[in-house]
């Protein structure tokens, strides 16, 4: 399961700058598979969200292979990242996400 970035997000970046997989940008960024991860896939996408940060979900491992927990959900300021049930993944999952994106 990724995580999720909801509306109360105040843009401070927090979850950004923690993020290992480089899997979470500010509102309106385009964003590449490659960024921060060994995949060669370096298509620029467009934003999936324009207001405040997103997390792409193809990148996010839950910190699988990095931490125990998702450092985001742990420094954001305002409780705005939490679980997404849309996209839930069992921790094998994860950890082959995790070496398909580090190897």
């Amino acid at each position: 399961m990724a995580v999720f970035i909801n509306d109360d997000c105040i843009s401070c970046g927090a979850c950004a700058e923690e993020c290992p997989n480089t899997a979470i940008y500010a509102g309106g960024d385009s964003f590449s598979m490659a960024e921060g991860t060994k995949l060669a896939d370096s298509e620029e996408h467009d934003a999936l969200q324009e207001d405040f940060y997103f997390v792409v979900a193809n990148k996010c491992t839950e910190c699988v292979g990095f931490h125990d927990e998702s450092a985001c959900i742990q420094v954001c300021p305002v409780d705005a990242i939490s679980k997404d049930p849309d996209n839930e993944e069992s921790t094998d999952e994860l950890q082959a996400k995790y070496e398909k994106l580090h190897g």
